[in-house]
């Protein structure tokens, strides 16, 4: 039976995976995730999902290995996770009252087998005042999301609405690595 790692020691991305019933094993991947100023967003995020599902994959061939990294962009400027609150106001208060973009680059590795793409979705902040980012800094959820916030949680009363993946959003695009994983799944041994 082939068994499906987990290259991220996410809660976010293990709660997605439990929720579509798959039985897998975290083992993080310990990689570089600088990004390279060269290469656009997209192609960053593509890049690092295939590092992070490559990492050391010799030692756990005829597994599944699924990587991935997710990254807000705003006008092409990539918002990682802030490291303290003065970054989080700053990435809170540019988003406020604007599009961006979501992207997740996934990597699927199995055997000589070798999936890689991105998933993009779409998140319209309201127009926040100072009084509702900071209110939002307070309860600490910003910290460890890209972009400084969670869909998932209080972070919803930031957004006015949003288009496509919401597990992409929240940062596992589950219902493209179901088609992948199901055709994996589906092949003999």
């Amino acid at each position: 039976m082939k068994k499906l790692i987990l290259r991220s020691a996410s809660p976010r991305r293990k709660d997605l995976l439990k929720e579509s019933n798959y039985e897998f094993d975290i083992i993080a991947a310990d990689i570089d995730e600088t990004l390279d100023p060269l290469l656009t967003p997209y192609k960053n995020v593509k890049a690092l999902g295939l590092r992070k599902a490559s990492f050391a994959k010799e030692k756990f061939y005829g597994n599944i290995l699924l990587g991935c990294d997710t990254i807000v962009v705003l006008e092409n400027k990539i918002f990682g996770k802030p490291h303290d609150s003065n970054e989080a106001y700053e990435m809170l208060k540019m988003l406020s009252g604007k599009t961006h973009q979501v992207m997740s680059g996934v990597g699927i590795i199995y055997k000589e087998l070798s999936f890689n793409f991105v998933c993009i979705s779409e998140v319209t902040f309201k127009n926040l005042t100072d009084e509702d980012i900071y209110a939002y800094i307070a309860t600490k959820e910003c910290f460890g999301k890209a972009g400084s916030y969670a869909i998932q949680g209080i972070g919803r009363s930031l957004i006015e609405s949003y288009k496509g993946s919401l597990s992409n959003i929240i940062g596992l695009p589950m219902e493209e690595i179901k088609k992948v994983l199901d055709e994996i799944y589906g092949m003999e041994d």
